[in-house]
């Protein structure tokens, strides 16, 4: 303790220093907000994507001539299985439709008119049979997705009608809810007899609502989501994929995940509005001992001019991370009243972590924590282990987290500025924040991390002290704490 006090004392000293030519207050200014932002601000072509990891031409995809209309007395799949027969084209949907699950096939762009609905069923048998799938994290067969996909190129979900998940049925009743998966699907088993229809055993894994798993060259645009049973969008194992201008809304929906991106690569989200019951956008790759086995990371993620309106994150890297989240870019982004602006979250049995992570330019209104580092989490999920008073050794499931930057947020309202909870065996290392204007009830709190850099920011907080727990080489270079704005 009387070395974690003495760093705090000295970092204190350092942050008074030349303070007073930070031009921070400025990003008030120069930051975008939430008008200029999400879905309704959606130009008609995407721009290049630049990444400090990566860049890419963004390509609107194209698809044979051929067009079919499908209306509600006849069957969507049956329409689509014709379309992919001759070699794909463009179905569009028009009225409102009430369907079971469906299948999309390479070459082929479902279409919603506006105006359009497509709904989906609430029993099980509206599923069947089982298809492959991963379901937070974890590889099983079970009930896939509303718009599922295995295996197909160049697909594409575009319009502006609605997509509606399963109401109140067996879909719902039977979800596998009384216990987290990796105690309930055993990571030494065959995939292929990881099977739950709701009949090996009474509970099923819920459908998302769109999820993609093998594919390439995936492009969803322009529609609005509602009533998901469970995450919304869900990239798997993809990749090229484009998710522009979507709406989603999924308040009060527990698991309600807006979008989550899971061991895909090149993945290009912008111009969305989130209003979620849990994370609006997630970076994930798999769960545990199943993740590492699969082991594929999501890597070359860009995430621009979103706008995180409700939900539990505004961005969030995790839980699920075995494979490592790598080569992540957030940029002109604004997050409204999310519980947590910009999330780390692991799990000390969950594996992976992530590295070559920046955030750029990113408003936050109203946030409980604005940076936040959760990476023990809570004992009715991992029991002591959520402790870091309970000692584990390093093992194939410790997690790891490494070079972050963030730079040029601004934070309007905050309980928690700054909040890094580590583990102790594989402490939080690198990261570095430059150019923050924070307002909060608490500056910062830091356990178990190492090489932590605040530069060139200002904070006007009700408590200015900095707590520390297990932490070396936290460095303020230029930054000023106080309790009221100059």
């Amino acid at each position: 303790m009387k070395l974690n006090w003495i760093i705090s004392l000295v970092v204190v000293i350092l942050g008074m220093q030349g303070c007073r030519s930070i031009p921070v207050e400025k990003l008030d200014k120069t930051l975008l907000r939430a008008d200029q932002v999400g879905a309704g601000q959606m130009p008609r072509a995407p721009k290049k994507v630049q990444s400090p990891f990566t860049t890419w031409d963004v390509q609107r995809p194209t698809f044979p001539i051929r067009h079919d209309t499908v209306w509600p007395t006849e069957s969507i799949q049956g329409k689509l299985d014709q379309l992919a027969a001759q070699g794909g084209g463009t179905l569009v949907l028009k009225g409102h439709h009430h369907t079971g699950r469906i299948a999309l096939k390479s070459h082929i762009n479902l279409k919603l008119d506006k105006g359009s609905v497509l709904e989906f069923k609430n029993e099980i048998e509206d599923f069947l049979p089982v298809v492959f799938t991963r379901n937070e994290g974890v590889e099983l067969y079970s009930l896939g997705a509303c718009i599922y996909a295995n295996g197909a190129e160049n697909i594409a979900i575009t319009g502006s009608g609605r997509i509606i998940g399963p109401g109140e049925g067996s879909v719902r009743n039977k979800t596998m809810t009384h216990d987290v998966i990796e105690n309930i699907v055993d990571s030494k088993r065959p995939v292929e007899q990881r099977i739950y229809d709701g009949k090996t055993v009474d509970f099923i894994f819920p459908p998302a609502l769109i999820a993609p798993i093998n594919c390439k060259k995936v492009w969803i645009e322009g529609v609005s989501l509602a009533r998901t049973a469970f995450w919304n969008i869900v990239p798997t194992y993809c990749e090229d994929v484009v998710i522009r201008g979507v709406r989603i809304q999924s308040m009060g929906i527990p698991r309600g995940d807006g979008i989550d991106i899971e061991s895909s690569r090149r993945v290009l989200v912008e111009y969305c509005t989130l209003n979620t019951g849990d994370d609006c956008i997630a970076v994930k790759a798999g769960r545990g001992y199943d993740g590492l086995r699969v082991n594929r990371p999501s890597e070359d993620i860009v995430v621009r001019y979103c706008f995180s309106e409700k939900g539990h994150g505004g961005f969030t890297i995790g839980s699920e991370t075995a494979g490592m989240a790598k080569n992540v870019y957030v940029h002109d982004c604004v997050f409204g009243k999310t519980n947590v602006g910009i999330r780390f979250k692991t799990r000390r049995p969950r594996g992976g972590g992530g590295s070559s992570i920046r955030f750029e330019r990113i408003r936050m209104q109203e946030v409980e924590s604005a940076l936040r580092w959760d990476m023990l989490g809570q004992a009715q999920h991992v029991g002591n282990q959520a402790s870091r008073d309970f000692e584990v050794q390093k093992n194939p499931l410790t997690p790891h987290f490494s070079d972050i930057k963030i730079k040029d947020v601004y934070i309007d309202a905050a309980k928690d500025c700054i909040k890094i909870e580590g583990i102790p065996e594989s402490v939080l290392e690198n990261v570095r924040i430059e150019r923050v204007f924070g307002r909060g009830d608490r500056y910062l709190s830091i356990k178990d991390a190492k090489n932590i850099r605040i530069k060139n920011s200002v904070f006007v907080c009700k408590d200015t002290s900095i707590s520390t727990t297990n932490v070396s080489e936290l460095i303020q270079d230029h930054v000023r704490v106080m309790t009221e704005a100059p």
